[in-house]
């Protein structure tokens, strides 16, 4: 009986160390929080919505920055860091907006459960409930994710750019795990938020060496739309709408656009003529239908999870920051 005993024992702790280390190389999980910081989610959620009322436009870049944060150092909240040489000092992320959404947030949960919610988990969080005020489908999130400690300048340079070709492009998303449907699904966020002329305004004069000097992918009509709202000697960091007629609102007519020629980043409208995403891109508008359709709100969520789990710190790798602004 005895030796039965300890047999049933040991193969109880055998189970117990299988379990403990399936649940560690989970890294993140939904309702990470749920016991430790139940009222968690709801906290960023209302500090979102409440921003968002105020001033719509910190959607998109709540979900831009997270974007950045995961794609240098992982999704550790690198990009929060203030100082000189931090990730937030890099030309990529110097238009970069939501940093005032994310303190409010901590500072919120540092009341209700101090040094429990990781500013990385705040970022997450924040991005998902973006995409649900400006009318997309939410998705789980799931968190635990511990703050970094290292935020560099120097690491952005990994960042996509919107000049980059399509191969440039599909090799710095699949260097983070990502694959070609990934990188338009993930594009497909520019549905929402803006760009400055200085970005594109090259395509609409610079471009070419004969004709009219415009990128010929841009529809005409869209050309001299863009060519008012952004002329030769304008206004460089004036504003323009990355999804033209519906810039406010999480949906497909983004890829409709490129369909038409009316990409605004010269790195989005790549996605149409290049073969290997113009199809996702056909798929996602409703150009292709039936079994080989894709639904962009379910499969922009389940992309969002799969970055969101790129490098990410967890157990007790990295740190939770009392102020998201500052390492400890």
């Amino acid at each position: 009986m005895e030796s039965l005993c300890s047999h049933v024992t040991l193969a109880f702790l055998v189970l117990l160390a299988l379990s403990t280390s399936c649940v560690h190389g989970q890294g993140t999980r939904v309702g990470f929080y749920s016991s430790s910081c139940p009222r968690a989610e709801s906290i960023v959620r209302s500090t979102v919505q409440s921003h968002f009322q105020s001033d719509a436009t910190i959607a998109p870049g709540l979900l831009r920055m997270h974007f950045h944060d995961c794609f240098v150092q992982g999704c550790d909240g690198s990009i929060l860091i203030d100082g000189a040489n931090t990730e937030k000092t890099a030309g990529p992320n110097l238009n970069l907006r939501g940093y005032d959404v994310i303190d409010d947030a901590k500072t919120q949960l540092e009341a209700a459960c101090p040094g429990v919610v990781s500013c990385a988990d705040i970022l997450a969080l924040a991005a998902r409930d973006s995409v649900v005020l400006t009318n997309g489908a939410s998705w789980n999130v799931p968190t635990g994710r511990r703050d970094g400690r290292v935020s560099s300048a120097s690491d952005t340079n990994n960042l996509p750019g919107f000049t980059d070709s399509i191969d440039v492009q599909k090799k710095k998303f699949s260097d983070k795990g990502l694959n070609t449907q990934d990188l338009v699904t993930l594009v497909g966020g520019h549905t929402i938020g803006t760009t400055a002329c200085q970005f594109f305004r090259y395509r609409l004069y610079n471009f070419t060496t004969t004709g009219n000097g415009a990128d010929p992918s841009i529809n005409p009509t869209f050309l001299t739309q863009l060519q008012a709202l952004c002329p030769a000697n304008g206004d460089g960091s004036r504003r323009v709408a990355l999804d033209t007629g519906s810039v406010g609102s999480f949906d497909v007519s983004f890829f409709t656009n490129l369909g038409n020629g009316r990409g605004v980043l010269e790195s989005d409208q790549k996605l149409w003529t290049d073969a290997s995403t113009k199809t996702y891109v056909q798929r996602y508008s409703g150009v292709i239908r039936g079994l080989l359709g894709l639904k962009f709100n379910i499969e922009f969520g389940r992309a969002m999870v799969k970055m969101g789990n790129i490098g990410v710190k967890t157990g007790t790798d990295g740190e939770i920051r009392k102020r998201c602004s500052a390492f400890n």
